[in-house]
């Protein structure tokens, strides 16, 4: 969270005095502020439409009605956007999942409310996740190990599930015969990728879609007794 808030109060003073005709004072940070986090969004709107890749700077510069070099008073490249727009959303991610596992509630409550918790930002940070999907080679594979956050991210993430799918089975909450990472893993698969398919203002919205997940996940589909055999 840090090194997103340094970049926001670093390169951008100079930039900010220019285009505020000497306000001073909060207004001119505020206002930089804002403009600067309309240019993100706008941006990340087109990388989620057009893929990271194909998305140019004049594009986002045009889409803001601004001169491209107008842009780079905010931002020095392309890839300072979108490790924006994705820092967002994987800090607001973990800060809530962590949120939720010092409830020190049982694991069924906590995997309830991480599952609310993931379908709850496909609104919110839809592009962020699009961008993941479509572009998380490509961005792991510029220089500088820039982008190896994600991985991180996605490694703490994984472990804070797993964690509580291991605690539910010694609890006897949830069945010994499945394995936790896997289960995990077409968890985290189901919520993300509903973000291709989900359309606010649906018959769901996201918490009607987060309950009827938790249904399915506890309470499971078929009638009668089960089918499956104990590993």
């Amino acid at each position: 969270m840090e090194h997103v808030n340094t970049r926001k109060n670093s390169g951008t003073t100079t930039p900010v005095k220019r285009q505020t005709g000497g306000k001073r004072g909060t207004s001119t940070a505020g206002t930089a502020s804002e403009r600067r986090d309309h240019l993100v969004k706008l941006a990340a709107e087109l990388f989620a439409r057009k893929g990271f890749q194909a998305t140019t700077v004049r594009e986002i510069a045009e889409e803001a009605g601004i001169l491209s070099g107008s842009l780079y008073h905010h931002f020095d490249s392309k890839e300072t956007i979108v490790d924006e727009v994705l820092r967002t959303f994987l800090e607001d991610l973990v800060a809530r999942y962590r949120g939720a596992l010092q409830t020190e509630s049982d694991p069924r409550t906590v995997l309830s409310e991480m599952v609310r918790i993931g379908f709850g930002t496909l609104e919110p940070h839809r592009a962020a996740i699009t961008v993941m999907q479509n572009d998380w080679s490509y961005l792991r594979s510029l220089p500088d190990n820039r982008f190896d956050y994600l991985v991180k991210a996605e490694d703490e993430v994984e472990r804070m599930w797993v964690e509580q799918i291991k605690r539910g089975q010694a609890l006897g909450q949830f069945r010994g015969d499945v394995d936790p990472k896997l289960t995990y893993r077409m968890i985290r698969d189901t919520i993300w990728v509903a973000v291709r398919w989900f359309r606010p203002g649906g018959r769901l919205n996201t918490t009607g879609l987060a309950e009827h997940y938790v249904t399915v996940l506890f309470d499971g589909l078929a009638t009668g007794e089960r089918t499956s055999q104990s590993a």
